[in-house]
């Protein structure tokens, strides 16, 4: 493990903890698994994509190790509430997705953090392909005034609710329950 790399994405989290090793150690293992050369990172602006299924203490990892960023849509939230992480190189059929199997048995939160540090990659996660292709890069939309509140709205944020354009926090969705 590099120290200094750890230390940096401690940094950014504002703390160390077990949630951050399981990103640190997915980054790891997205690197190998892809054949990325570590001493390129942050990668080359947008070329790594990660779609997390988890909003959780490891996600920082990812932003500081790997660049991926919600602001550069590279950084894809599938909240699944699973510690699983899928990367893809853009211009290439590398992707890999990577979920945590590691459990921690009656360890402290110092002792499990540890334990994730030291051991391998590939002896905490199961490494698979993702089922789902690489996503679209992010796309500009046009906006509109949502017709209730004013506020300038995406086009694909907006719903059509008695013949005006409504943004989703205006808008009164339909839906039947049960059938």
């Amino acid at each position: 493990m590099d120290e200094s790399l750890w230390l940096k994405v401690a940094d950014f989290h504002g703390h160390r903890c077990p949630g951050l090793a399981i990103g640190f150690k997915a980054c790891e293992g997205a690197l190998a698994e892809l054949g990325l050369d570590a001493s390129r990172l942050p990668a080359v602006d947008e070329e790594i994509v990660c779609v997390t299924e988890n909003d959780a203490c490891g996600v920082d990892a990812v932003q500081v190790l790997l660049g991926c960023t919600f602001g550069k849509s590279n950084l894809i939230p599938r909240l699944r509430g699973k510690m699983a992480f899928s990367f893809f190189v853009r211009g290439t059929d590398r992707q890999v997705r990577l979920v945590l199997e590691a459990k921690n048995e009656r360890m402290s939160r110092a002792e499990y953090q540890d334990y994730l540090l030291s051991t391998p990659y590939d002896q905490l996660f199961k490494v698979e392909q993702p089922s789902y292709g690489l996503p679209e890069p992010a796309r500009l939309f046009p906006s509109q005034a949502c017709a209730v509140c004013g506020e300038s709205t995406a086009e694909f944020g907006l719903r059509v609710q008695g013949g005006a354009l409504v943004c989703l926090d205006c808008y009164d969705a339909y839906e039947r329950e049960g059938f």
